[in-house]
């Protein structure tokens, strides 16, 4: 189902809406109902009271009334819990208030849908904002993923949620300029999902660097795309060594936005695209591979955070780089104990195909800070199964030596919604990936564990001096739980943040 988002100044109810929203803090007063209980004819307050509705977080009721011209129309009451300390209401609460609401919604198949929006103060907040992130949500949590169902009728693909957020009458214009860029975040984020939803077989690399060709011709961004043989020719030694098992060709894809500011600083953003990861010689267990389509969340979440900011037009340039290849078996697939050169001439010994991640990132990383003249670099990746056990599933990690660029990520992170947590970055950990027989070795010493930092550290070898920051997201880009926006699969995890650095970035 496709979302249509557009601003009113109307009563909700008042729209003709096939279903109507309302948000409703904890200890609420039935007399805010009143004005709703008269025009629908039914005591709301005695509803929700006899629902047990109490407007704390999480909690939904709903009610099917007689509309405009007797025709039913379903409302929904959302709680927004209780005020916090700082006597403001919880944006997060509200994503997810609406998250539970479309996801009914869009169960039900209605397509219209009108918010009563709570006003922006309330959670201290611009109204632009707030209602951009407002939108965003929509977006994000009326996506599902049923591409290769074929039982679905073409009618009902085709079928569009019609979805109006009504504000006050001096938000309107406010609320239609977020309105617009929540709309374009959203479909970068939705975006971004589809294709990690999207099976191997359909999405190899060579799909996926078409998508980001495609997608840079739209947005008039550049595109650069090196072949397998390029990349080989280039000393690219990690991200030839991950492809060669594969019959697929790698490709290492570029993307760049110009700011119209003049003496703009330029960032660079870096994503992990392992379109399958078997795990290579070092072969994943069946149940660990099931879903490894999701390894190049990194390398979507860049090339489509790129595609929303050429329509968002941030003052600072932005360069995507996507290292994209298949982590598979073959004759000549990479064994552990090789060693590998990589693009900036270090070495590293190979001891698991199935760190293969930071083998692909580190020519990438490599690639960048020696072409590019960066202010800050970010690189985005599934890279560790031990990132769950560290963070858990809420929760993106951030390792960096740069305190200032961290506190910015941080900052975006907060600001966005797509949440980090930061790691212990120490020197005690850079000894971790030491190699007796090269530079260094693609898994960390197992006295010192913490496979997230090490993981790191090894990155850390491909930045120069350049101000860096590592998110590991492979905790929040597939099957996050309890989070109502979200459901089974893809998540688009980092898009929100990495538009969010690039719209507020600043000297």
């Amino acid at each position: 189902m496709k979302i249509e988002t557009k601003i009113s100044i109307k009563n909700a109810f008042d729209l003709g809406s096939k279903s109507v929203a309302f948000f409703i803090a904890e200890k609420f007063q039935e007399k805010d109902l009143a004005a709703l209980s008269k025009a629908t004819g039914v005591d709301l307050g005695q509803f929700l009271k006899d629902s047990k509705f109490t407007g704390a977080q999480g909690s939904v009721a709903h009610l099917p009334v007689f509309g405009k011209g007797k025709t039913i129309t379903y409302l929904y009451f959302a709680g927004l819990g209780l005020q916090g300390a700082d006597k403001k209401l919880s944006l997060e609460t509200l994503r997810r208030s609406i998250g539970s609401v479309v996801k009914a919604v869009t169960a039900k198949g209605f397509e219209s849908l009108a918010l009563e929006l709570p006003e922006a103060k309330s959670f201290g907040l611009d109204v632009d904002y707030f209602t951009a992130q407002v939108t965003t949500i929509v977006h994000i949590a009326s996506y599902k993923f049923d591409t290769y169902i074929t039982t679905i009728d073409k009618k009902d693909r085709a079928k569009v949620l019609e979805v109006t957020l009504c504000v006050g009458a001096s938000e309107q214009k406010s609320a239609k300029s977020g309105n617009e860029i929540g709309s374009v975040i959203g479909q970068a984020v939705n975006r971004t999902r589809d294709w990690v939803d999207t099976p191997a077989n359909h999405l190899h690399p060579t799909a996926l660097a078409e998508h980001a060709k495609k997608l840079a011709k739209e947005k008039g961004l550049k595109c650069t795309i090196f072949s397998e043989e390029e990349i080989k020719k280039m000393g690219m030694g990690g991200l030839a060594g991950v492809s060669a098992g594969s019959v697929q060709d790698a490709k290492f894809v570029i993307l760049e936005y110009k700011s119209k500011k003049a003496k703009a600083q330029t960032i660079g953003f870096v994503g992990k695209g392992i379109t399958f990861d078997s795990g290579g010689l070092s072969i994943k267990p069946a149940n660990s591979m099931e879903e490894m389509k999701e390894d190049m969340a990194g390398a979507a979440s860049v090339i489509n955070t790129l595609a929303a900011l050429a329509d968002l037009q941030p003052d600072v340039n932005v360069i995507g780089f996507a290292a994209i290849t298949e982590n598979l078996l073959g004759g000549a697939a990479q064994k552990p104990g090789d060693i590998v050169t990589f693009y900036n001439g270090k070495t590293a010994e190979i001891r698991n195909t199935d760190a293969e991640g930071r083998l692909v990132l580190a020519d990438a990383l490599s690639y960048a800070v020696k072409n590019y003249k960066l202010d800050a670099i970010i690189d985005v990746a599934t890279l560790t199964g031990a990132c769950i056990y560290a963070v858990g599933p809420f929760f993106s990690a951030l390792l960096s030596d740069n305190d200032e660029l961290a506190c910015k990520v941080q900052q975006a992170a907060q600001h966005s919604g797509d949440y980090v947590w930061r790691l212990p970055f120490t020197l005690d950990f850079k000894e971790a990936v030491k190699s007796s027989v090269a530079d260094i070795q693609n898994v960390g010493n197992p006295a010192i564990a913490a496979g997230t930092i090490t993981a790191a550290w090894f990155l850390r070898h491909f930045t120069d001096e350049v101000p860096w920051v590592h998110l590991d997201i492979a905790s929040t880009a597939y099957n996050v739980p309890n989070i109502s926006y979200y459901g089974k699969g893809a998540t688009g995890s980092s898009v929100r943040l990495l538009i969010d650095v690039a719209m507020n970035w600043k000297k």
